[in-house]
């Protein structure tokens, strides 16, 4: 008799634990599910990539760093200071808005319509 229980109890368990962990599996299977699986899968992909660049940007900076020592080159210049090869026109230098002459004739008027 209390064999007859054990085994019908045993069974009875495994059921209910065999029948939860389809149900479980089902509802990861869902559509919706996935969706949220996908999108988690993302951002963690996304993040993981972030750091790797941010690693991959250090260590160029440490790089070129130690390359820069190597060379004898000091500190790196700075890219907003502009050089005498690269300096803008001065004031000077630059032609006046208004200084173009126009190539008209004597008494003629300028006719906006005559270029176009």
């Amino acid at each position: 008799m209390f064999r007859r229980a054990f085994w019908f109890t045993t069974g009875a368990a495994a059921g209910v634990w065999a029948t939860a962990k389809v149900q479980r599996k089902l509802r990861s299977l869902a559509p919706d599910a996935l969706a949220v699986r996908a999108a988690d899968k993302a951002v963690q992909g996304g993040h993981r990539l972030k750091d790797f660049a941010l690693d991959v940007r250090a260590g160029m900076a440490q790089r070129e760093g130690e390359l820069n020592d190597a060379l004898g080159l000091g500190a790196t210049p700075d890219p907003y200071e502009a050089d005498a090869s690269r300096a803008l026109p001065t004031q000077a230098s630059r032609p006046q808005l208004g200084s173009v002459q126009h190539r008209q004739g004597p008494g003629r008027s300028h006719d906006r319509n005559e270029d176009h």
